[in-house]
């Protein structure tokens, strides 16, 4: 009766069984995973936000496929004041309703069922169930670690086939937290136009840069004795998590009995990753004064290949609730032509945007100069609690962080990445992410977010610590 592509294991796993059970003993966990910040504790100007979805132009019904020009244009202005993009042509966007849903029409528009994309990995696992519903085959790529993250050419080199249809990047990486430099850049659109390959970017946390402040001189950033050693071959790990992790429903869904896991299929490509183990390197300057740094640049301006720039309010103005998000077309003028020919007939065939949201986006988009302060005033004091903590210990390391939400932990491998999360969850009523649900190669490795509330995230990390003493 169902199709093969919605034949995912539904089965609860260990991990959420550890968590229901400790939650309905009534203990109070100490959230390390907090993605929405709508419940983080941010100051939003809740009059502007409501007062902007009463607009009386939301009786009338105008149907534009791309959606409402004025939604658009203050989309294009948000480039040109924030990043630099003084060039784009509001023709060239279409708004969507999620990423999620952008991803959909750029599958829609390149893939045929069976072909190819190129995917990061460690990265969010947003990809794989959207791959799974559009009938494409995600081929993995991975980001090595030496003195900060790097994408792996010569993997990309070995990984594309005459069925691979772009490349897909995120910039920066959830969870690595790593930009897409200026030099991989030109090195990823050479690559992609002597194929004949569209690039596809993610920027949904292109403006939470780091300052190299953050970092306190030498604190808890040079690998220390006795951490485990550089692994470079690619092993199994237990099944990752689909998209929308931030919600408990997503731990319910996922069973570790998951043979359709992006950890199987990647394994079955045959790739090498390499574990990345910490080494000293100082964070790059990327703060808020630098926004059109060369590092930082956004792909909306990128023209010399073809290339689909995905972001949206839920993080550049931390609106998830809003439901609005866009897709940038940019390249060379003959194929965006084409390509946007095509677009606008897959997003007239859905018409999805709703006009209250459409007319509020200026208003809205407004919001991102208040939060993005707040959120980056956060991220930076959880970081230096951080490295204050992990500089009275010599057993754990946090990787480089450039930027964006997350950071990711490495931790002795004394038992796998999921028992762990499950001991801390029981023992220590501290909820992190285990890195397999983000396909790291090994275990070893722990995500918490970084915009959980200060004394909270304080306290989570002093009794994570503790297992390791």
């Amino acid at each position: 009766m169902f199709s093969d592509r919605t034949n995912w294991k539904l089965a609860h796993n260990r991990f959420t069984q550890a968590l229901e059970e400790v939650r309905a003993a009534g203990d109070r966990i100490l959230d390390l995973t907090v993605s929405n910040p709508t419940r983080a504790g941010l100051e939003y100007d809740s009059r502007a936000i409501l007062a902007a979805l009463a607009s009386p132009r939301s009786l009338d019904y105008d149907p534009q496929p791309k959606g409402l020009r004025e939604a658009r244009e203050a989309v294009a202005e948000y480039y040109r004041s924030d990043h630099g993009v003084c060039d784009l042509d509001v023709e060239r966007i279409v708004l969507t309703t999620s990423t999620s849903e952008g991803y959909s029409y750029v599958f829609k528009l390149l893939c045929n069922a069976g072909d190819e994309l190129l995917v990061p990995k460690p990265s969010y696992p947003l990809f794989e169930f959207l791959a799974d519903l559009h009938d494409v085959k995600l081929v993995p790529y991975p980001l090595i670690y030496d003195h900060g993250w790097q994408m792996d050419f010569p993997s990309l080199e070995r990984a594309v086939t005459p069925r691979t249809r772009g490349v897909v990047g995120v910039h920066p990486n959830n969870p690595t937290g790593s930009y897409v430099k200026t030099g991989e850049r030109e090195q990823l659109n050479a690559f992609c136009r002597g194929r004949g390959l569209a690039v596809i970017v993610d920027e949904v946390f292109l403006d939470y840069g780091l300052d190299e402040q953050v970092c306190l001189p030498g604190l808890a950033k040079a690998a220390r004795p006795g951490a485990p050693p550089q692994r470079d071959l690619y092993q199994g790990t237990p099944s990752g998590v689909p998209k929308g992790i931030e919600s408990q429903s997503a731990f319910r869904r996922w069973g570790e009995d998951n043979t359709r896991s992006p950890s199987t299929r990647y394994a079955r490509s045959g790739q090498a990753l390499h574990a990345p183990v910490d080494r000293r390197s100082p964070i790059r300057r990327l703060g808020r004064d630098d926004r059109a740094g060369r590092d930082v640049a956004s792909f909306a301006g990128n023209r010399d290949v073809l290339t689909f720039t995905l972001s949206g309010l839920s993080k550049i103005s931390a609106l998830p609730q809003m439901k609005l998000a866009w897709v940038v077309t940019s390249g060379p003028e003959a194929e965006v032509a084409v390509a946007m020919g095509r677009l606008e007939v897959i997003a007239d065939t859905y018409l999805s945007m709703n006009a209250p949201i459409q007319w509020a986006v200026p208003t809205l988009l407004e919001q991102r100069r208040s939060i993005q302060r707040q959120l980056l005033e956060r991220v930076e004091r959880n970081l230096v609690e951080l490295d204050r903590r992990l500089a009275g210990q010599k057993a754990c390391q946090r990787l480089e962080v450039e930027g964006g939400w997350y950071t990711v932990l490495r931790v002795p491998v004394t038992r796998s990445d999921e028992e762990l999360a499950i001991e801390l969850v029981r023992e220590k009523h501290v909820l992190v992410h285990p890195g397999h649900f983000y396909d790291f190669p090994s275990d070893g490795y722990l995500v918490v977010s970084l915009i959980a509330p200060e004394r909270e995230f304080g306290e989570g990390i002093g009794r994570m610590l503790q297992t390791f003493n």
